[in-house]
């Protein structure tokens, strides 16, 4: 029997000028995704903003949902069970990206096409939901049935493999979180 682990999905809506932007046109509630690899958010990436203070300097980024930039964000954390080899290329299609940052960029042109339906490819560029789908299919797992140059957040949230763990602000699951660590180490000491 092969074992599984656990990956995330997180969906957001940081309510900034281009999120409400590209709600203008998407009419979704949530529009940004990010990969978590595990349930505290720690370790979260995306294709975002590089700096949280400039939103035209964006590429592949590690999120702080602790910062400024989520205090006041709505999300839907989903998990998707994996595979150990399919995780395993997951983990190294990241760390490939984050030791070579500086070559990734923010795919802007990517984000017009999909609002009419045109896969823009750019060498080493990425939207956040391209970036999520893009690492899931070239490790093995299609979490939806098109191509990554045109799938939208709203397109993950709908796909039958994600499970929805949590919906609501960014802050209180952080709380929750924190408050089921604490439990689970009390009752750890006291066991």
């Amino acid at each position: 029997m092969t074992s599984t682990i656990d990956v995330y999905v997180l969906l957001t809506d940081t309510g900034t000028l281009f999120t409400r932007t590209i709600k203008l046109f998407t009419r979704d509630p949530l529009n940004h995704a990010s990969i978590a690899f595990d349930s505290e958010l720690n370790e979260v990436y995306s294709f975002g903003r590089k700096n949280p203070h400039n939103p035209f300097f964006g590429g592949f980024v590690k999120e702080n949902l602790r910062g400024q930039l989520f205090r006041h964000a709505s999300c839907a954390l989903y998990r998707v069970r994996v595979d150990e080899a399919a995780y395993s290329k997951m983990r190294n299609l990241i760390e490939t990206m984050e030791q070579n940052r500086d070559r990734y960029r923010y795919n802007l042109l990517g984000v017009v096409g999909v609002l009419f339906n045109i896969q823009m490819k750019r060498q080493h560029a990425y939207f956040c939901s391209q970036f999520v789908a893009s690492v899931f299919a070239e490790s093995g797992v299609d979490l939806v049935n098109k191509s990554p140059f045109l799938v939208k957040p709203s397109d993950l949230e709908n796909t039958s493999l994600l499970e929805l763990v949590y919906s609501g602000t960014v802050q209180a699951y952080m709380n929750l979180s924190v408050a089921a660590l604490d439990a689970s180490r009390t009752a750890a000491l006291t066991g």
